[in-house]
């Protein structure tokens, strides 16, 4: 009973948090000179204005799905991930990799690329994971530089003189994927494929993964107080790089879902930032695997919407970017006033 009432009130709050950016959102739109009203208009017929509409804000939402779940299992052990969007790119990489250079059967050779991409993203994960547990390198730090190496490899390997790239293109990617390796598409004419089921699929494993097996009792533990977790048996060390290189593996499914699902190739620079949106999305959803399901949907939409604004005139596009900068913004509000008064009390 208490742990419904807290969710109900924690469910409340962040209603009443979105409403508030919304509000604000419109004030600010109001007082740069644009139709508060063709705004929301072409907000809402971006990204749910019919089947097309709709198909984008669930294509753009599900690499958010599983960013965000790779933010917030890192952020429940007391980790910050800055890195998911290199780990996107490089989970991305290897499932492309796969994907056109493999023979397999058709399900296998599915099963492979995700193996392979999620595989490739955890070890980028484990490496701050590792710096962080056996020499104290901080993790913002760490997962963000990392990043960039990723990002700045994967745009050498599909450069025109890359080893990876696709001579009969300029565009920097990959060749295509064999037709083995596609994810199949579960909204035609949309491209919403079954990555979005995987991420459904894996927001609800890494659920009770957390809060109904031991491992994750053991996972929350740490980042709730790491001293009481070593004084309870549980080795810090060792949950601290799992953390990073669940993230990790999360983050590369991601990017191996846009490949199998979306591009069918690797495509030099394909992320608008789905990786820092996860970040986005595990705030919104409060840590929680479920709400990033519906954290990612405003994101998805928001982006959706954001490109029909840009398109109409109405605005620049970039509004929608401003709107989740509030809504993060008013969500994370109530936690920083509380503890600006309890350290004001100490």
């Amino acid at each position: 009973m208490l742990k419904q009432s807290a969710l109900l009130r924690e469910m409340g709050i962040t209603a009443l948090s979105i409403v508030l950016a919304f509000a604000v959102g419109t004030l600010i739109i109001w007082a740069a000179g644009f139709s508060v009203s063709a705004v929301f208009i072409n907000l809402w017929k971006g990204a749910f204005g019919g089947k097309l509409a709709i198909g984008q804000t669930l294509t753009k939402s599900t690499p958010i799905i599983l960013t965000s779940l790779s933010f917030l299992i890192a952020f429940r052990c007391g980790l910050f991930n800055i890195g998911a969007e290199g780990q996107l790119y490089i989970g991305a990489m290897v499932a492309a990799v796969v994907g056109a250079y493999l023979r397999l059967p058709i399900v296998l050779h599915v099963v492979a690329c995700l193996v392979a991409g999620g595989l490739a993203g955890a070890f980028w994960g484990w490496i701050p994971g590792y710096l962080k547990a056996k020499r104290g390198v901080n993790e913002f730090v760490s997962t963000m530089m990392l990043s960039y190496v990723a990002i700045g490899f994967t745009d050498y390997l599909v450069a025109p003189r890359g080893p990876l790239h696709d001579t009969q293109y300029w565009s920097n990617q990959t060749v295509r994927i064999a037709a083995t390796a596609a994810l199949p598409r579960i909204l035609k004419p949309t491209q919403v494929s079954m990555a979005l089921v995987i991420a459904v699929f894996f927001a609800l494993l890494v659920w009770y993964y957390l809060f109904r097996t031991p491992a994750g009792y053991e996972l929350r533990s740490v980042g709730l107080s790491p001293p009481a977790a070593e004084y309870g048996g549980i080795c810090s060390g060792r949950k601290l790089i799992l953390a990073l290189s669940l993230a990790g593996l999360l983050a590369g499914l991601a990017g191996a879902g846009e490949v199998l699902g979306t591009h069918f190739r690797f495509i030099g620079r394909f992320s608008p930032g789905y990786g820092w949106d996860g970040i986005a999305g595990g705030l919104i959803a409060r840590s929680h695997p479920i709400g990033a399901i519906f954290a990612a949907l405003l994101m998805g939409a928001l982006r959706a919407g954001g490109m029909q604004v840009q398109r109409s005139g109405a605005a620049p596009g970039d509004i929608a970017a401003v709107l989740q900068g509030l809504v993060i913004f008013f969500i994370i509000a109530p936690t920083l006033i509380r503890n600006l008064i309890r350290w004001r009390r100490r």
